[in-house]
């Protein structure tokens, strides 16, 4: 016992009074001596016979569900069956290959030009499939569509810009 706190036990036990009743056991009914212990999931087949099977009607996972009656539908339960998936993969890819042009616009134009009809042209295909309710994602979509026009734009501007720059230092060279 712990000075201070008379009457309990540090670990959390009361003390026994000896003229008292022994305390229950915590653990359950033992086995008498000599019995072994039983086993809690029954007895296993005899051997060569086969495991009992399931009965059809009976749910696998929630022990806790309500059997149906027979006669009636089974409950609607959890969360239902899946419906058709979005496909959004022409608007993402078309948005992030129409921002990469207006990247490439600018230090590679050669790049750039394929780049931004690449996402010009994924971008209006997501767009497409939008309007047929078969995607959700009309931003990215309009995204890839846009900034791939002005990647196209600008990657010719610059390859133009860029010739200019270049035949008026050509010439003097020779």
């Amino acid at each position: 016992m712990q000075p201070g706190y008379p009457g309990q036990d540090p670990y959390g036990q009361q003390p026994q009074d000896p003229t008292s009743s022994p305390p229950s056991d915590p653990y359950g009914q033992q086995p008498p001596p000599g019995q072994p212990y039983s086993n809690p999931y029954g007895q296993p087949p005899p051997p060569g016979q086969p495991y009992p099977q399931q009965q059809p009607g009976q749910p696998y996972g929630d022990p806790y569900a309500q059997q149906p009656v027979p006669g009636q539908p089974y409950p609607a339960g959890g969360y239902g069956m899946p419906g058709q998936q979005k496909n959004n993969n022409l608007g993402l890819i078309g948005m992030i290959v129409g921002i990469a042009s207006l990247v490439l616009a600018l230090c590679c134009p050669l790049l750039g030009i394929p780049a931004g009809i690449a996402g010009a042209v994924l971008g209006f295909l997501g767009k497409n499939k939008v309007d047929q309710g078969l995607a959700d994602n009309r931003g990215q979509a309009m995204a890839g569509l846009i900034c791939g026009a002005i990647g196209v734009v600008l990657s010719i501007a610059n390859s133009i810009l860029g010739v200019l720059m270049d035949f008026g230092s050509g010439f003097n060279s020779i």
